[in-house]
């Protein structure tokens, strides 16, 4: 805040002032009151106004200047209410007494919409935990009645369950900090669950497993990792090319991290599209293709968990050749608590 715009917001005062001692003066002259005398009442009301006017200005700068710099410094500019000290002048403690209010207005309201989310991700919760049965019951029936017919439900089945879980871990996404214990893993341990829950999906679509070098120690959270894992493995059996699929899996480990491995020989990524991939709700050339047809949920969700559980994920990919997924698991202390 200038002097210039606060001293121009005041004019008014200023010409009723000057207003008010130009009468005096007249009235001061029609008494014949000696000028020595007219000049010193004169001057001092107007040094008294202007000392006045910089004491005001001086004031509401220095609190005006502290609450932009306590809104600059905080990430969450809508808790300044909290931290703003009350002033003395009247237009602050107006200011303070909005801001407490909006404050308390913005959190009730916030509290009404987070409580409506959460009883709408519980629904969705039950929901899928309920849809589960006849799709368990569906794949008993199927297991024993084999058939060619049976066999294309049963990978339709296989579709439904993908998405239904999918569609449980984007609802659990933002709460994962309730709902996971790090623990230590070994890595074969976690491929082996991983293949073994997919072998229907890839023994149907003629896909090789190439495991080798992934006897190492990993600290996460198994029911997460195998999650992450599998939209991976599904994305390598969608995205396949026709002729010697393959997906190799291997890992590596260094000083620093555990760096897991998913490689396949299927259709890649356009280098155009690589940094894309982990957006919400983004397709990309090959989600677009008519038998391919893609949600822009699955890697987004992987990198969404990734980031919660403290782990990294990054892809390489040559186009029409080849997909590396890699999932960086760090070393420390921290991880083993």
């Amino acid at each position: 805040m200038k002097f210039r715009e606060f001293f121009r917001k005041n004019l008014v005062t200023l010409f009723l002032l000057l207003f008010s001692l130009t009468t005096i003066e007249i009235f001061l002259i029609i008494y014949e009151i000696p000028i020595f005398l007219r000049l010193y009442i004169i001057v001092s009301i107007i040094l008294m106004y202007f000392i006045g006017t910089l004491y005001e200005y001086i004031k509401k700068k220095i609190f005006y200047n502290k609450v932009a710099e306590d809104i600059e410094k905080l990430d969450k500019k809508y808790l300044i209410s909290e931290i703003i000290d009350e002033p003395e002048f009247i237009e602050g403690k107006i200011l303070c007494d909005v801001l407490r209010d909006t404050s308390k207005s913005m959190v009730e309201n916030v509290n009404k919409y987070k409580f409506i989310q959460e009883d709408y991700k519980d629904y969705i919760e039950l929901w899928i935990h309920e849809i589960k049965i006849p799709i368990a019951t569906s794949k008993m029936i199927i297991e024993n009645n084999k058939s060619d017919v049976t066999k294309s439900i049963d990978e339709e089945l296989e579709k439904i369950e993908n998405f239904t879980e999918q569609a449980l871990f984007y609802a659990r996404s933002n709460t994962v900090h309730k709902d996971y214990s790090i623990k230590e893993n070994n890595i074969g341990d976690i491929i082996d669950f991983v293949i073994k829950k997919n072998k229907n999906i890839l023994i149907s679509n003629k896909i090789s497993i190439d495991i080798h070098d992934v006897d190492n120690i990993v600290y996460t959270d198994t029911k997460w990792i195998y999650f992450i894992l599998n939209q991976i493995i599904h994305n390598s059996v969608k995205y396949a090319n026709d002729d010697n699929k393959l997906i190799e899996i291997y890992s590596k480990n260094s000083k620093e991290n555990v760096i897991l491995y998913l490689k396949d020989n299927g259709i890649g990524i356009k280098e155009s599209e690589i940094s894309k991939v982990f957006d919400k709700g983004f397709t990309g050339t090959n989600g677009r293709i008519n038998d391919k047809k893609s949600t822009g949920i699955g890697l987004y969700l992987c990198k969404k968990l990734c980031e919660k559980l403290g782990l990294g994920i990054e892809i390489e990919s040559e186009f029409l050749k080849s997909t590396k997924v890699k999932i960086i698991f760090p070393k420390g202390s921290y991880m083993k608590l």
